[in-house]
């Protein structure tokens, strides 16, 4: 069986501080995996498990990309709209060519935050500013705003959080409702996610897992841990930070693709790879693809990793399973998503 022995491999992993957090695999209604490794807590030493909360890192961009799609099944708000005609972005580098669609799929070439494809640090950006002082959706936009684009709009594809951040600005400007406010009812709630939420880091919220990295020496040694709380802001925004089970996760997937979130066209607009980033994977509306030589869909998924925090969720169609791996350290999470990922291809 393809998951034989994967419990012993992730208690190792977990025991020799290589990986802390969730991992559930689910076929249909059918639980094929699932395990909690690690400490939810390093300074209480509280173990991991399948019922806490975790920070769902980038896959909150899925929430955002829905919450837009439900406003263009409403008739709200158009993709190939300019997003200056939407947000008040005067006097800033934003050109008045960005469309909705390209910050969606990473197309816009504004420049981000933290440009993870040329290797910039995003825990950086709080060194100088306090991650406390940024609680508003706007609030991000001094980060990114002024900076040059890295090509014109719709002539190339780079992964991009500022995108992300200004879609949230159009939600909240076309809705009238902040951005966490209208992803706990538009989407939390009609996936049946009950366990999600936005929770501030700053507040004793129950059972969300800490997220914490180990401090090394010059020889790579584990020498302690340092807890996340200075390394980005402390409660989510529309690229990334909202808190759920791993059961959410997947319940969220499953609902994206019974229609429970969408119309039928909103649907298959979501599901649908939109351009080649690079290789065999591709950049739809939040998530992204990995596709066969014949141009079919081997999975789709959207995973992420920052200080203290890491994850995946991803469905292969072939064999109909849903996979999340959710960590509260950022060191491991992907050997293990690489070593589900094997096991599934190997049969």
């Amino acid at each position: 069986m393809r998951f034989t022995g994967l419990d012993s491999w992730l208690s190792d992993r977990a025991a020799a501080d290589q990986f802390s957090g969730v991992v559930l695999i689910r076929r249909g209604d059918d639980v094929v995996f699932s395990g909690a490794y690690g400490q939810a807590s390093r300074r209480w030493a509280v173990p991991n498990s399948l019922a806490l909360r975790f920070d769902t890192v980038s896959i909150t961009k899925l929430f955002t990309a829905v919450a837009a799609l439900q406003l263009v099944d409403d008739g709200r708000l158009d993709l190939d709209a300019p997003i200056t005609g939407i947000v008040d972005l005067a006097g800033t580098a934003i050109s008045a060519r960005v469309t909705v669609r390209q910050l969606l799929t990473h197309t816009s070439g504004i420049a981000d935050d933290a440009d993870e494809e040329a290797g910039e640090s995003y825990e950086a950006l709080w060194v100088d500013k306090p991650v406390y002082s940024v609680t508003r959706t706007r609030d991000l936009v001094p980060n990114f705003a002024d900076k040059p684009p890295n090509f014109p709009p719709g002539e190339g594809c780079r992964y991009c959080n500022a995108g992300y951040v200004l879609v949230g600005l159009a939600i909240e400007e076309i809705t009238g409702v902040g951005y966490r406010d209208h992803i706990r009812h538009a989407v939390f709630a009609r996936a049946g996610m009950t366990s999600s939420d936005f929770f501030d880091r700053r507040e004793a919220a129950p059972n969300v897992a800490e997220g914490w990295d180990p401090v090394t020496d010059s020889a790579g040694r584990i020498t302690g841990w340092k807890q996340n709380i200075f390394s980005y802001p402390s409660i989510g925004s529309p690229d990334g930070g909202a808190h759920a089970t791993a059961d959410d996760l997947v319940r969220f997937l499953r609902a994206v693709r019974a229609g429970e979130l969408l119309s039928a066209e909103g649907t298959e607009l979501f599901l649908t790879p939109q351009v080649r980033h690079h290789d065999d994977v591709w950049f739809g509306f939040g998530l992204e693809f990995t596709l066969r030589p014949d141009g079919s869909v081997r999975n789709y998924y959207k995973d992420g990793g920052n200080a203290g925090v890491g994850g995946i969720a991803r469905h292969y169609p072939v064999g109909n399973l849903d996979v999340v791996v959710l960590s509260n350290a950022e060191v491991g999470s992907l050997a293990v998503i690489r070593e589900i990922d094997r096991r599934i291809l190997a049969g």
